[in-house]
């Protein structure tokens, strides 16, 4: 069990996107979270009260979450003091990086002198088999990106939410540090070695019940110079009945790469159809998740509307609901 409630900690970031972790944690997960607390030269907030950690142990807060998500999962020198200030405040640590929080001294130390725990997410669970391609029983639906941090996460738990209202048996399956944390468990893949990657994806999702749904998280993008190897096996091991294409709107260039171009939306389409058929012959894309989250809501819906007309498909923001959602909903489920 993680330390609750949270004191989201935004480190000194400057780029919104790095943040995702506190935004989902605020937003799927707000009634855990006190406040938040950074560095100074900071530029980013989730709006929560700005707490010390002692003020927010003093407000019943148990843990400190990083709650960026950087490239590469570094823990930077210049966060140690924060660190090491909530650990003599009273909080545990709590940190989904690819740098473990347990593998810095200074903090290992100090967590040992005070009783306190250091706790990293990003652990994939033991004797991960490698992947057998066998087809399971259930039903599965993948969200799929153009690019890193622009709403897989969020679709993926608006979709499940959205099948339960409706009756239906579904879970949300977490893939990244930020949705382990929101759903308390799932499978960080971008930790687990290469051989092993579609095999975590197919131990993630077990045989289930033929209605049953699982509504797995996308990570990264097939085309990402990056991070498409993790894409793939997730693709390969969840083997999805049905997939969502996730973008952001006006988004040209991969965040923290800008000499590298987006695949569109219909490369995408067509690059996991072909992909995914190795697993599962039946995949089908039922639409599009656009992020729309830096327009008006007029102008949103004119996109929306627009994007839908070129594209053929249900178009939906997930954030703003309404009837597109509807529509994308039931597309899925069709």
């Amino acid at each position: 069990m993680l330390p609750q409630p949270y004191l989201l900690f935004l480190g000194d970031i400057t780029e919104p996107a790095y943040a995702k972790t506190a935004f989902g944690l605020r937003d799927w997960a707000g009634e855990r979270c006190i406040g938040e607390f950074a560095c100074d030269g900071v530029r980013v907030s989730t709006g929560l009260a700005f707490l010390t950690p002692a003020q927010a142990h003093a407000a019943g807060a148990k843990s400190m979450v990083i709650g960026v998500a950087n490239p590469g999962g570094r823990i930077p020198a210049t966060w140690l003091p924060a660190l090491l200030q909530a650990l003599e405040a009273g909080l545990d640590l709590v940190g989904g990086m690819h740098a473990r929080l347990s593998g810095i001294a200074a903090l290992r130390d100090r967590a040992v002198e005070l009783g306190r725990r250091l706790v990293d997410v990003r652990t994939p669970p033991p004797d991960i088999p490698v992947a057998t391609g066998r087809k399971r029983s259930g039903r599965r639906l993948l969200t799929v990106g153009t690019d890193c941090a622009l709403g897989k996460k969020y679709t993926a738990l608006t979709l499940a939410r959205e099948f339960r209202r409706r009756g239906i048996d579904a879970d949300f399956r977490a893939t990244g540090q930020t949705g382990i944390l929101i759903a308390g468990q799932g499978v960080p893949m971008d930790a687990v070695v290469g051989d092993f990657a579609a095999g975590a994806a197919e131990h993630l999702s077990p045989d289930a019940d033929p209605l049953h749904w699982d509504v797995i998280e996308g990570q990264g993008a097939l085309c990402h110079p990056a991070y498409g190897g993790v894409s793939l096996a997730l693709l390969h091991g969840s083997q999805p009945d049905v997939f969502v294409v996730c973008h952001e709107h006006g988004r040209e260039t991969m965040l923290g790469y800008p000499d590298q171009r987006l695949c569109s939306i219909e490369e995408t389409i067509e690059l996991t159809l072909r992909l995914g058929r190795r697993t599962n012959p039946a995949i089908r894309c039922a639409g599009v998740s656009l992020n729309t989250g830096r327009l008006q809501p007029a102008e949103a819906d004119a996109v929306l509307a627009a994007e839908r007309e070129r594209l053929g498909l249900p178009v939906a923001d997930p954030m703003r609901g309404g009837p597109e959602l509807l529509r994308l909903v039931a597309a899925c489920l069709a």
